[in-house]
């Protein structure tokens, strides 16, 4: 495995799922199966979502209107806890060797993150390391985590990039945005950041510091 040229590079833009933290996005289906929610794979995957969902991982729906939508979808009276649990399956693990990598990398360089998430993975996650890890490690590690849900926009929209770099003053010839979705590369590289396009192995050897 080749480790990633960090030549003139400053600032590393970090995706979050499947690049720092495993994901699975079969785990949602599976459970919503149990609720007779069973084509769940189809409104939800790594390729692409309903507009309800994409309202929610840019926070123009609140988690009650999600809910809302996702009851609408089953005649099973679901609860707000078991919405959560099917939707929070998706969150599998950050390896401890990510958080070392990262810990190691944040004494060279400057460390964001830009995830396309939504209010109820976000609060289970960060619940999830401070347990694991005894800290928030997004608040510690990085200089801001930005979440499309917050940022109110979702990659691979090119505003979303060029409002992160404007906001930390960001040379994009000097930042390099590390994704494992081809087409959230194509949107960072047309703001005109430097890109690493994470598809196979561990991160961790790549940015081997």
């Amino acid at each position: 495995m080749n480790k990633l040229d960090l030549t003139n590079i400053k600032n590393i833009i970090f995706d979050l799922g499947n690049v720092l933290y495993d994901i699975r996005y079969e785990n949602i289906a599976d459970i919503f199966k149990t609720y007779g929610i069973t084509n769940f794979e189809e409104m939800y995957g790594k390729m692409g979502q309903v507009e309800e969902i994409d309202l929610f991982e840019e926070g123009k729906i609140s988690p009650a209107q999600f809910r809302d939508f996702i009851r609408t979808l089953t005649t099973i009276p679901l609860t707000d806890d078991q919405i959560d649990h099917a939707w929070n399956a998706i969150m599998v693990d950050i390896p401890m060797e990510r958080v070392l990598m990262l810990i190691r990398l944040k004494d060279k360089y400057k460390l964001y993150l830009y995830s396309n998430t939504n209010q109820i993975n976000c609060e289970n996650f960060e619940r999830y390391v401070v347990n694991k890890f005894g800290y928030n490690i997004f608040e510690t590690l990085f200089i801001k985590a930005y979440y499309s849900h917050t940022l109110h926009i979702k990659k691979p929209k090119p505003e979303g990039f060029l409002a992160i770099l404007k906001e930390q003053n960001l040379d994009p010839e000097e930042t390099i945005f590390i994704d494992d979705l081809e087409r959230h590369i194509k949107g960072a590289q047309a703001a005109g950041l430097r890109t690493y396009h994470h598809v196979s192995g561990e991160i961790a050897e790549v940015l081997e510091v």
